[in-house]
């Protein structure tokens, strides 16, 4: 048996859960604790809490909406233009060899938060799917996502 160390995980599973939506209440919170980069009248840009790599940035309408067809035209425009922000703040900082970008819309389209719109912004590495995640089913985070989110708060704060 393999045994992987995660000790801060206990925080999260002895902690109070909010049911509530994690994107509607993020601007209630210190934003180093939501991971809120950036809150506008129109969207938000937040870190994922769990992320795929480092960097991992979710941006998502101010509004709660589910559904893609009811978003405003100025939410459409304001999301895009946040993707392509975080885009070039993740390129230039995190010397990015490519981005996912792209939304899972629905429980069975795989959204975790089915209930509340948002895009992914993912950076990647040329080699970053190594073996720790094929062979050990293990994936190697290379950074503290506390560090992750002061390297980037800065980038977002004049928006």
């Amino acid at each position: 048996m393999k045994q992987l160390w995660a000790p801060w995980r206990m925080e999260y599973i002895q902690g109070e859960k909010d049911d509530r939506c994690i994107f509607c209440t993020a601007s209630e919170k210190d934003s180093r604790k939501s991971l809120l980069l950036f809150k506008g009248s129109v969207s938000i840009v937040m870190l994922n809490k769990y992320p795929y790599n480092n960097g991992h940035i979710m941006i998502a309408p101010a509004r709660h909406v589910a559904r893609l067809d009811d978003v405003t035209p100025e939410e459409g425009f304001d999301i895009f233009r946040l993707v392509r922000h975080a885009s070039t703040v993740l390129n230039t900082l995190l010397k990015t060899d490519g981005l996912n970008i792209g939304m899972n819309v629905g429980k069975a389209a795989g959204a975790g938060i089915d209930d509340h719109l948002h895009m992914h912004v993912v950076p990647r590495w040329s080699g970053d799917a190594n073996f720790m995640p094929v062979i050990g089913e293990v994936k190697v985070m290379p950074e503290h996502l506390g560090e992750t989110f002061e390297k980037l708060k800065p980038y977002f704060e004049h928006l």
